[in-house]
């Protein structure tokens, strides 16, 4: 049986619990509490040494320990409905918004947030390796979340979907990011108007709801 390890309160395994909703693919489920720092015992680590969530393992008892492998992997086993588009053109505009949501939103959310909360003292980064905080950058990732809403309602403007005309990876992620934006008290408004249509619309598919 395929198995991921998973936190239900963390924005990157929700991600994984989206796509493998999507494709239907059935899995057993292990809650990692990240809370007790549980990913930075030595049980977690035999299954990722990263430490980090989510970890899929597959019936092979091959680990897969990042969202762009698992990403991959499902598309790959699960072909339709396609995630990551269908023609070469689709495929293109799909990946280049898969990384601008990544990097222009969760990245500047996990800035301010790893670097501003006390909660996350020391742990600056992810993994295994301790980072201490940077106060500078928290400030820095909240006013990059609030440009990426910006961003992403005028890119909303006349679309349905983030890209290429079709519910992608990029909506999985995007869902996902304007969520978790909430942790650096960031999150849509009237001056969101495209944005909050999107999201309502979105949140009409079962796998958000995970």
């Amino acid at each position: 049986m395929i198995t991921l390890y998973d936190c239900s309160t963390a924005p990157s395994p929700r991600r994984a619990r989206i796509v493998l909703a999507e494709k239907g693919i059935a899995h057993d489920t292990v809650q990692v509490n990240l809370a007790r720092r549980e990913q930075m015992g030595e049980a977690f680590r035999a299954i990722n040494p990263r430490c980090t969530v989510p970890a899929l393992r597959l019936e092979d008892g091959t680990v897969l320990t990042d969202n762009a492998a698992i990403e991959a992997w499902a598309e790959a086993a699960v072909p339709e409905p396609p995630l990551f588009g269908r023609s070469p053109a689709d495929k293109a505009e799909i990946a280049s918004w898969h990384w601008r949501v990544e990097f222009e939103g969760l990245q500047a959310i996990a800035e301010g947030f790893r670097n501003g909360s006390p909660a996350m003292a020391g742990r600056a980064l992810s993994g295994p390796s301790d980072f201490e905080q940077i106060p500078a950058l928290a400030q820095r990732g909240v006013q990059r979340t609030q440009l990426f809403l910006r961003t992403l309602d005028d890119h909303l403007r006349d679309r349905e979907f983030i890209a290429a005309g079709q519910f992608s990876i990029a909506d999985v992620v995007a869902v996902v990011t304007v969520d978790f934006a909430r942790i650096v008290k960031v999150k849509p408004g009237p001056e969101h108007p495209h944005l909050l249509r999107w999201r309502e619309e979105m949140g009409r598919r079962p796998s958000m709801s995970l």
